[in-house]
């Protein structure tokens, strides 16, 4: 019931957003012809009208029965217009404050005269915040739209590492992180396999993946497993788990089926050729030389994220060699445990974040609104010798899309 209410409370509160983000329709429309006038409120309301009814109908949709892609676009469309008329009510209502703050003025200090005055000179300041505040809420918007075709557009991320303690034999290593596949995301099996190819294509020594095969359930692998067995590297694939991968998010028959869930998806990574790692490490060894690659559970401080993983664990035994590499999934884990505590862990692979799909990055400048919640969301950080590398993910969650934060194949060289 509690649910209900504020579903309704949600749907109004959509309703009042839209008769106030039409009122500066209306403002910079008015000079328009009115055959020009008539279309473009015909057409805001008709895109109005559409997601309300949308909205009200969605608790008593079966959404199970809706092919993925076509449920996360649809939603992607409507949160899409949501944030951009919230983002131009903004510039509205400061117009709003300011007039407000002009009448008042006027009617203490200049009476009703004066106030007419302030009243005329404000109209061009009026007009110029509805444009902005539509362009900038509707250029959010047109964003989002585009970044449905930046999902399968992988970007090749190159870093050299330079470490004096890394053994001889290491020197020169290539190694390919990938991370978040949310396999039940990914629709188109060909652009995926482009993808496969492109990381093959850099033949690298060692494939480290940081978690998140699935969004939930391991069947989601099903048509996608053959095209990700494709992968070889000859110091082998190691993997690890993300949130995602413990079915945490879905609705199970029986806590025996979410458990079923998980060891499915462990036999995956098993026939898939991935070694995947819990809470343990593996030597690797390369013309008689060593180094560790160790691989917890996820492990979050953040409070919504669960902490599966056990580095304790992980890192028992493996004090002795000379060069150690860690994955896990949560950049969180770096700051709260790591740099504080296993200080001889060299490098430290992560994911995660997506860089929340939406962002921008330009040469010396990044930024997304993820970085407001993690410290460390996308790229390379570095604390005196301990590295931290976060990849930006090869799929998508949620928002069927990127923008500015594309897809990432990272390549690692060693030196």
């Amino acid at each position: 019931m509690v649910n209900s209410f504020f579903w309704w409370v949600i749907i109004v509160f959509m309703i009042l957003l839209d008769i106030y983000v039409f009122q500066a329709v209306k403002m910079v429309s008015q000079t328009a012809s009115e055959k020009a006038r008539l279309i473009i409120h015909s057409l805001y309301w008709g895109f109005a009208i559409i997601t309300i009814i949308w909205m009200a109908l969605l608790p008593f949709i079966n959404l199970e029965n809706m092919p993925r892609t076509l449920r996360s676009t649809l939603f992607a469309i409507v949160i899409g217009l949501f944030f951009a008329k919230i983002i131009a009510s903004t510039f509205f209502l400061i117009d709003d404050i300011r007039r407000g703050i002009q009448w008042v003025a006027g009617k203490i200090f200049y009476q009703n005269t004066e106030g007419e005055n302030i009243s005329d000179s404000g109209i061009s300041r009026s007009a110029f915040l509805s444009w902005a505040g539509l362009l900038i809420g509707g250029g959010l918007f047109t964003s989002l739209i585009y970044g449905f075709n930046n999902r399968y557009r992988y970007q090749l991320k190159q870093v050299s590492l330079k470490y004096p303690n890394l053994p001889a034999a290491f020197r020169g290593l290539k190694v390919v992180q990938i991370s978040d596949i949310h396999a039940g995301s990914l629709s188109d099996q060909e652009a995926v396999m482009k993808g496969i190819e492109q990381i093959m294509d850099i033949n690298p020594d060692l494939i480290l993946f940081t978690g998140d095969l699935v969004n939930d359930r391991a069947t989601e692998m099903e048509s996608l497993k053959d095209i990700f067995s494709k992968l070889k590297a000859p110091l082998g694939i190691f993997s690890i788990l993300g949130n995602h991968d413990y079915g945490d998010y879905a609705q199970w028959e029986s806590p025996a089926s979410k458990k079923q869930n998980l060891e499915d998806l462990k036999s995956i990574h098993a026939s898939m050729g991935w070694r995947l790692l819990l809470n343990e490490h593996v030597v690797i060894e390369r013309d008689n030389e060593q180094i560790a690659v160790l691989g917890v559970e996820n492990w979050s401080n953040k409070a919504r994220f669960p902490k599966y993983g056990d580095l304790s664990k992980a890192y028992s035994g493996s004090a002795h060699h000379p060069f150690k590499i860690l994955l896990s999934h949560d950049p969180s884990h770096w700051d709260a445990e790591v740099r504080a505590d296993y200080k001889d862990i060299d490098l430290m692979l992560a994911g995660h974040t997506h860089g929340m799909q939406f962002g921008v990055e330009i040469p010396g400048f990044k930024w997304s609104p993820v970085q407001y919640v993690y410290n460390q969301w996308a790229g390379l950080y570095e604390d005196q010798h301990q590295k931290l590398y976060v990849n930006r993910g090869l799929g998508f969650i949620g928002y069927p899309g990127r923008v500015g934060i594309l897809p990432e194949i990272t390549l690692i060289e060693l030196i």
